[in-house]
């Protein structure tokens, strides 16, 4: 298509996207931001500031020990934690080691950790110690040579200016057979030297439901994640003055871009909180004078209705990209938004998959419209093609399937080549979802094809749900489908068909819990229904599609 959304293309935004020191990784990025601004503050953590020298020393330190340790260019590393320094610390350390990070997330039980670090090999975990129960149910049979361990508390101030979750105000724990991760980050050293690493190196092994199937690891390079990170830095105008509120998940390939690249790259300030609670992202905007925050529509809902509101300056907040998941973007927050903010701007923040770094649009601030992801960012052609004819390329308004092509499409699966072949041909993903192009070029989200659930913004497989389930001895077959959710978007729902000596005695609830106490928070199923049996075609593959419609005609 004729890039019609050019005309539409913000002022004051260049044309043509820029490296500010030239294609290289971004932990060179932070190493000049060290030598050029030493003492600036890379992250806030509850009002405890670490500088770019310290940030820049402490990820030497930690690369020079994983090198020490068997850690190789190409091994991977493994991270299981929440929002906190160490993430930041961690992940910047294994790219400068030449290793690739593996993001797991910290709500994992074990068998979700088991198959995220045995399908990669990792070689080393660094947990958070509240998770290390998991990590050691998980160890003895997975490929972990080390597992290093750190706390919360370790980065706190004595006195911390914004409220901390209960959950961090636990005492350190220590375990036999970890490596405090602590000591490592105190024993000075000389400055760390790195493999030589090629920007066509991978990354990232970014977990995904991708376009169908269960999760892989989505093979990102250090290419893809600076394309994405300058960028993603240019349109919304990221300058070394801001202070970027990080409070989306940073395991999460959006939270890491919004949160912890897009700043490295720039060079400001990450205002980092573990985890979202409205009352803290006020009072951390209002005391630290936040300039840009990426959010979901039901986090900006929930502060705007704090009763206390007005107690709060959020004066400083200019930009604020927001995704809508269960409640979409609307005119009346925009307004609501700009009262409390004193002109503060919220869109929505672009359309993206894990498989391409995500972000593949952006909304013009001065041109935002209510309902579209954006227009496609710098070098990406985004296609919307026929389902039938995927050599098709549709026009204006017609509905189709989004393919993307741009600098940041991943490698392929990591060991999954079917699935690779699939989703990436000739370089260009196809998605699975159904979006649209208006007259403007301004482009349409419009669900997903394929079978993918998604709550609170986290992509699902069915099948590994209904894997979980049928672990249960009382679980004979399962088939999972999304319902409506107004605040997570979707969530899931199980068909369970019982095993015959169990019927009558487990009931529905029972099996919500086992569920919740072995999945994901985001993961479980919220609602079971006992069925006699599953609807299947002629050759036994499950039909799910009759039961979403069966769902939907329910209401």
């Amino acid at each position: 298509m004729e890039k019609i959304w050019m005309k539409n293309w913000p002022a004051g935004i260049s044309e043509k996207l820029v490296y500010q020191l030239g294609r290289k990784p971004i932990f060179k990025y932070l190493r000049y931001h060290a030598r050029t601004q030493p003492q600036k503050a890379a992250i806030n953590y509850y009002g405890a500031e670490i500088s770019y020298s310290e940030l820049d020393a402490f990820t030497d330190r930690l690369a020079a020990y994983l090198a020490k340790n068997n850690v190789q260019k190409g091994d991977r590393v493994a991270l299981f934690m929440q929002n906190c320094p160490q993430y930041v610390i961690s992940q910047i350390a294994a790219h400068k080691a030449g290793a690739i990070v593996v993001p797991c997330s910290p709500m994992f039980k074990a068998w979700e950790l088991e198959t995220g670090v045995n399908d990669t090999k990792a070689k080393v975990i660094i947990c958070i110690d509240q998770v290390y129960p998991v990590v050691k149910e998980v160890r003895k049979k997975s490929s972990l040579e080390k597992v290093l361990v750190t706390s919360y508390a370790d980065f706190l101030p004595p006195k911390p200016i914004i409220p901390i979750h209960e959950s961090m105000q636990e005492p350190k724990r220590k375990f036999p057979d970890t490596v405090e991760l602590m000591e490592i980050l105190k024993t000075e050293g000389p400055p760390y030297k790195s493999p030589e690493i090629s920007m066509e190196d991978v990354a990232l092994l970014q977990f995904t439901g991708g376009t169908t199937g269960l999760p892989k690891g989505a093979m990102l390079t250090h290419g893809n994640q600076l394309f994405k990170s300058a960028a993603n830095a240019q349109v919304y105008k990221y300058v070394p003055e801001d202070i970027m509120l990080t409070s989306m998940p940073i395991y999460h390939i959006a939270g890491m871009l919004w949160g912890m690249t897009s700043p490295l790259y720039v060079g400001c300030t990450m205002a980092i909180l573990t985890r979202f609670d409205a009352r803290a992202t006020a009072m951390a905007i209002s005391a630290l004078k936040c300039t840009k925050m990426y959010s979901t529509v039901p986090m900006n809902m929930d502060i705007l209705t704090l009763p206390d509101i007005g107690n709060y300056d959020l004066g400083s907040l200019g930009i604020n990209p927001c995704t809508s998941f269960g409640v979409f973007l609307n005119e009346k927050l925009v307004e609501d938004w700009g009262k409390a903010t004193r002109g503060g701007i919220i869109v929505e923040a672009a359309y993206g998959l894990s498989e391409t770094h995500t972000c593949d649009t952006f909304s013009p601030l001065d041109k935002p419209r209510i309902g579209s992801v954006g227009i496609p960012i710098y070098e990406t052609d985004l296609k919307i093609v026929d389902f039938d004819d995927p050599e098709k390329e549709l026009g204006v308004g017609q509905v189709g399937e989004i393919t993307v092509k741009s600098p940041a499409v991943f490698q392929g699966y990591w060991e999954k080549p079917a699935e690779t072949k699939n989703a990436l041909r000739d370089g260009r993903v196809y998605t699975g979802d159904m979006g649209k192009y208006d007259e403007d070029g301004y482009v349409y989200f419009l669900g997903r094809k394929k079978e993918m659930i998604k709550a609170s913004g986290y992509n699902i497989a069915p099948e590994e749900v209904e894997g979980f389930l049928m672990r249960h001895p009382a679980v004979e077959q399962a088939a999972c489908i999304p319902v409506a959710d107004s605040k997570r978007g979707e969530t899931v729902k199980a068909f369970v068909v019982l095993r015959p000596d169990f019927a009558g005695k487990i009931t529905e609830e029972e099996l919500i819990d086992w569920s919740k106490d072995k999945m994901a928070a985001y993961k479980y199923p919220r609602f079971i229904e006992f069925r006699k049996d599953l609807p299947k075609n002629t050759i036994g593959k499950l039909l799910r599609r009759v039961l979403r419609e069966e769902e939907k005609e329910k209401g």
